[in-house]
C-alpha cells in the first residue's frame, strides 16, 4: 500500500527550480542491469537511494523518455538527472502576519498570501508559510514533514492565494495525508482566464509530469506521469457572449498534480490571465488593460474552499476565501468589459 503521507507530498507543489542537470553514459556493460544500481554506480555522490527517489519524482531521462521504474533495465546510452539543490539551512522562526481561519491543538488553517511561498526552497529559503508558522506555533508542529517542511501536509504555489491547512501533531499529519491521498477533500480554486473554455463545464483527466523539453514546466504526457483530474465550470464571462474576452471558472479538484489547474486550463485554450509560464500568447487588449490597473503580477488563481473531516475529532470542516485584492480589483475591471 502506498504511503499516504508519501502519496499527499507527491499531490501538491514540487520546486521546478534549483536544479543540476548531470549526464550519466552508461555502456554496453551495465545493459541489462537494474536501472537504479547501474545509475549510482556510476555517480559516487548519488547514492541508490537517492537515485531511486530522483527516479520516483520523474527527474531521470532517456533522450526524450522520463523514467520512473527502478527496477527497469538499463540500456546504454545518455541519461539526464535533474538533481535539486540541497537545502542544508534549517527555517527559523519569523514574525510575519497570518491570517488563521482555524487553529486548535491539532492543525492550523492559514489564508496564504500571494507571493509566500510554502516553504523554504531554492530562491524563497526565508518568508515562507513554514517561516510565520514557526514562529506562530512554536514547537508545536508535526515533525512528519522534516525540518525544512514541518506540518506541511499539502502545498500551492508561491502565487497561488487562499487556503492552506497545517498538522500540529503527528496524528493529524497522518489523518490529513489519508484524506489527500483518498481524494476525500474538498478543493474549489478559482481561476481567471483568458477566453472561455469550451464546453462551460466538463471534466479534464490526463497523466501530467515535467515537461521533456522545460524540466520547470509540467505538461500533458501520453505516457508516465500521474493522473490529473479537474472538474471544471464556467461561473462567468466577461466581454461579448458570442467570444468572451476572459471568463471566471471554478476548478474543483479531485487530484493535486503541480500545476494541475494551470496547466489543464491552458489545454483547453484558456490560460489562467497573469500566468507567465502557461499564458501562451497575451489577452485582448482590454484585458490586458484591465489586469494593468489591477495590479495583477501573478496567475490568477486562488484556493477559495477547503473542506474536510476533522482528522482527529471527525468534525465536518469548510474554510473559504474571498478573492484577495488583485483578483477582486481584477474581477471588478472584467465585469465592466
Amino acid at each position: 500500500m502506498q504511503d499516504p503521507i508519501r502519496a499527499a507530498l507527491d499531490e501538491d507543489e514540487v520546486d521546478l527550480a534549483g536544479e543540476t542537470l548531470v549526464e550519466v553514459q552508461l555502456g554496453l556493460e551495465a545493459a541489462g542491469t537494474r536501472l537504479d544500481k547501474a545509475l549510482a554506480d556510476q555517480l559516487p555522490d548519488l547514492s541508490r537511494g537517492r537515485v531511486q527517489a530522483l527516479l520516483a519524482d520523474g527527474r531521470i531521462r532517456f533522450g526524450d523518455e522520463v523514467l520512473s521504474d527502478a527496477s527497469a533495465k538499463a540500456r546504454a546510452g545518455d541519461y539526464v538527472l535533474a538533481v535539486p539543490a540541497v537545502r542544508s539551512a534549517t527555517p527559523e522562526p519569523e514574525a510575519i502576519a497570518l491570517t488563521v481561519l482555524f487553529e486548535d491543538a491539532e492543525l492550523i488553517v492559514v489564508d496564504k498570501p500571494p507571493g509566500m511561498a510554502v516553504h523554504p526552497a531554492p530562491g524563497s529559503e526565508t518568508g515562507t508559510l513554514v517561516n510565520a508558522l514557526l514562529h506562530h506555533c512554536g514547537a508545536s508542529l508535526s515533525g512528519i514533514g522534516g525540518v525544512a517542511r514541518p506540518g506541511i501536509v499539502h502545498r500551492i504555489d508561491k502565487d497561488t492565494s487562499g487556503v492552506v491547512v497545517v498538522a500540529k501533531t503527528d496524528a493529524a499529519h497522518r489523518g490529513l495525508s489519508a484524506l489527500f491521498a483518498d481524494h476525500d477533500i474538498d478543493r474549489l480554486y478559482v481561476a481567471l482566464v483568458r477566453a472561455s473554455p469550451h464546453p462551460a463545464r466538463a471534466t479534464i483527466t490526463t497523466r501530467l509530469g515535467r515537461s521533456t523539453h522545460d524540466r520547470k514546466k509540467m505538461a500533458i504526457l501520453r505516457t508516465g506521469g500521474r493522473e490529473a483530474i479537474t472538474h471544471y465550470e464556467v461561473a462567468r464571462t466577461y466581454g461579448p457572449k458570442e467570444k468572451p474576452l476572459a471568463a471566471w471558472v471554478n476548478c474543483r479538484l479531485e487530484t493535486g498534480r503541480t500545476h494541475q489547474i494551470r496547466v489543464h486550463m491552458a489545454s483547453k485554450g484558456s490560460p489562467c490571465l497573469g500566468d507567465q509560464i502557461y499564458g501562451s500568447g497575451p489577452p485582448a487588449t482590454p484585458v490586458r488593460t484591465a489586469m494593468a490597473e489591477a495590479g495583477l503580477t501573478r496567475q490568477a488563481l486562488h484556493a477559495a474552499v477547503l473542506g474536510f473531516a476533522h482528522p482527529v475529532t471527525g468534525e465536518t470542516l469548510r474554510f473559504e476565501s474571498p478573492l484577495p485584492e488583485d483578483m477582486a480589483r481584477l474581477e471588478a475591471a472584467l465585469a465592466g468589459l
